[in-house]
Formats: C-alpha cells, sequence, structure tokens
C-alpha cells in the first residue's frame, strides 16, 4: 500500500486538563454573550424605558405622532387611550402606545403663512 494507516493517539488529559479544556471551549460563547448584551440588549433596554417614560408624560395640549403618521394635540389622556384632535372638531381616539413622538405644547413651530 502506498498510504500508510494513521491512527488517533491519546493526549493523555486528566481529569483536570478536561476541565481546562471545557473553560476554553465556552469561553468564546461568554465573550460573546457580553458582546451581545453590551452592544444590542442593554441599550434597547434604555430606549423601551426611555419610551415608557414619553408615554407616561403625555398631558393635554400636547402635539402627537401616531403610528401612522397622523399628527394631532392631545385633547383628553386616559390610562391606555389619548383622545387626539387632528382638525378642528375632528377627534380620535388612539391607543397610547402607538404614539411615536410627543412634541410638547409650546416647542412647535408657527407656520410662515
Amino acid at each position: 500500500m502506498l498510504i500508510s494507516p494513521a491512527y488517533a493517539q491519546a493526549t493523555g488529559s486528566t481529569a483536570a486538563g478536561g476541565a481546562a479544556g471545557m473553560i476554553q471551549l465556552f469561553a468564546p460563547f461568554a465573550l460573546i454573550f457580553v458582546v451581545f448584551y453590551f452592544l444590542m440588549i442593554r441599550p434597547q433596554q434604555k430606549r423601551q424605558k426611555a419610551f415608557q417614560a414619553m408615554l407616561a408624560a403625555v398631558k393635554k395640549n400636547d402635539t402627537v405622532v401616531t403610528a401612522g403618521g397622523i399628527v394631532g394635540k392631545v385633547t383628553r389622556v386616559e390610562d391606555a387611550h389619548v383622545e387626539v384632535e387632528i382638525a378642528p372638531n375632528t377627534r380620535v381616539r388612539v391607543v397610547k402606545a402607538t404614539l411615536t413622538d410627543i412634541v410638547g405644547a409650546n416647542s412647535a413651530k408657527p407656520a410662515n403663512d
């Protein structure tokens, strides 16, 4: 035969060497999890907390934008719903969680009419 058979060789690892091998095996996974936590999970939790605080701070006469793109002024605030005036004498009730942006009453710029 031109090719000699290859046989596996024993490494001679003991129980302590096996534990060190396991640590080396799982260390990259732990490092990846830590990186994901600081780059993705933690910033998302901060944004979610800020969004919840923004929703809790909605008050009458705030200008809001809904997820559908409707812009209007808040006329009444309830626990889970907000009444928004989108045109003179036209009011709609929207779920508070669908609000995407809140602009204060005095921070809106006047139109150049």
